[in-house]
């Protein structure tokens, strides 16, 4: 392949990458607008429209990996864009809720098709020497989108609606299918296994039922026999996906990796990590718009500093990680993190100060993401062989995603319709202490972390990828 045909296979999956990644940025900034075009739905079904997507894109995508792996990266990207293009566009005419719900989950099928068949094509086109960079570019569409995304829905739900923030996806959609048919090239391996719709079901249904007993326990109450049913249900299915994996020739996520140490102290933490991570994400605009009362301009740019900070630390971060280990960033980020929910539940209150009291919770938060997120990616991929890092990072994406889908169904549920401004700000300090335990539990389970590792591999495409979406 030459070095133009590379350049413009690179430019087409990065596009795919900034999109798919932008449109989940954007969903949290819209998720306000979307409540209040919606208003009969209570917040419990609203979260749908954030879980749904995330709970499918994580079960599919180690799946969907292995699909573009088996019958083309080329034709299995072309078609998760097609998909993901059209699901946008259905999305923003949603005449309903539920609608939306459905084509949330279609958008997040054609998304788990697009990320692993965008970075095969890209680690194909290039040769070995030119490889890393590429692939650091490949993950800077993602850090990009998490820097811009905020400010970028913000000002277009403010120009029009929530509804275009879908609609941009079209236009990406249609240049990727017209240059991506003309540029890119096919290319598969014949000899991989296809996992089984078994497991894919059953991880799916167990984080489904998961969220919807933590969304529904305002109305329900913990102890709720429906509550508790649901926990049950949801606990026996995770059994019974546990078993087929262990059972199956062709496992969804390949569990004989939890046997390494590192590998799942490393997941532990974040998934730990992943429910307090998104916990804040979505509270920082719900906060500053119902509490505050502050613009969806003002929410968005009032957020940005934080992924900005990760864009900026994190590769270097990631040096001193080289020189000290992983395990002491980590331990240290998550106390940080621990100390920016402290510093919200002290001093967030009904006057609106974002320079004194705002801001330096976001250094804190970002600080906390630069020091957990890329280390816990380069832990995992020190503690597996290098012919299994590929998979490994893809468990590790796909836990991640599971804890993001529990922390928003925390928020939702702690936040749940506040009956005047004490109760408001009652709601969230529950969310600030979220925060404090996750970044708590973050740094218990790096503790478990073993510094004595073997020499990061000389590539290792997927560790790149992760620090670069870290944001």
């Amino acid at each position: 392949m030459t070095d133009r045909q590379a350049r413009n296979t690179l430019a087409i999956s990065g596009l795919a990458v900034l999109v798919t990644f932008l449109d989940t940025t954007v969903l949290f900034v819209a998720f306000p607008d979307i409540s209040r075009t919606f208003a009969y739905a209570g917040p419990a079904q609203l979260s749908w429209v954030l879980n749904a997507y995330t709970i499918a894109f994580a079960a599919l995508l180690v799946p969907a990996g292995k699909v573009a792996d088996r019958i083309g990266h080329r034709r299995v990207f072309l078609f998760g864009s097609g998909l993901f293009t059209l699901a946008s566009l259905a999305c923003a005419v949603a005449p309903t809720v539920d609608v939306l719900i459905a084509f949330r989950v279609v958008q997040a099928v054609g998304a788990a098709a697009l990320i692993p068949s965008s970075l095969a094509l890209v680690m194909r086109a290039y040769p070995r020497d030119k490889l890393p960079v590429a692939v650091a570019i490949w993950g800077a569409m993602g850090a990009a989108a998490g820097a811009v995304g905020p400010t970028l829905g913000a000002v277009l739900i403010e120009a029009g609606s929530w509804r275009w923030v879908f609609v941009i996806n079209v236009p990406a959609g249609l240049v990727i299918a017209v240059f991506g048919r003309r540029v890119l090239r096919e290319s598969s391996d014949p000899e991989t296994r296809i996992p089984a719709v078994a497991g894919v079901v059953l991880i799916a249904a167990a984080a489904a039922l998961s969220s919807l007993a933590v969304v529904q326990s305002n109305d329900w109450g913990w102890l709720d026999a429906r509550t508790i049913g649901v926990l049950v249900a949801a606990a026996l299915l995770l059994a019974a996906f546990v078993l087929h994996q262990q059972r199956t020739d062709a496992p969804a996520l390949d569990l004989e990796l939890l046997k390494i140490g590192n590998f799942a102290w490393a997941n532990a933490a974040m998934f730990a990590f992943g429910i307090a991570f998104s916990a804040m994400f979505l509270s920082n605009f719900l906060f500053m718009t119902q509490v505050w009362g502050f613009s969806l301009i003002q929410t968005g740019l009032g957020v940005t500093p934080g992924p900005l900070l990760v864009a900026i630390l994190a590769p270097r971060l990631g040096k001193v990680a080289g020189r000290v280990g992983q395990r002491p960033l980590i331990v240290a980020g998550g106390l940080v993190y621990a100390v920016a929910g402290v510093w919200r539940l002290l001093l967030l209150d009904a006057t609106p100060r974002y320079w004194s009291a705002f801001f330096p919770s976001m250094v804190l938060t970002g600080l906390g993401v630069a020091l957990c997120i890329p280390q816990l990616s380069s832990a995992i991929a020190q503690s597996l062989p290098p012919n299994r890092a590929g998979v490994g990072g893809a468990v590790f994406q796909a836990v991640r995603q599971f804890g993001g889908t529990l922390g928003v169904a925390f928020t939702i549920a702690l936040i749940a319709r506040p009956q005047s401004a004490a109760d408001a700000l009652a709601k969230f300090d529950r969310v600030w202490i979220l925060l404090i335990v996750g970044g708590l539990l973050t740094s218990a389970a790096a503790l478990r972390l073993s510094t004595r590792q073997a020499p990061v591999p000389a590539l290792d495409p997927l560790t790149a990828v992760e620090i670069d979406l870290a944001v």
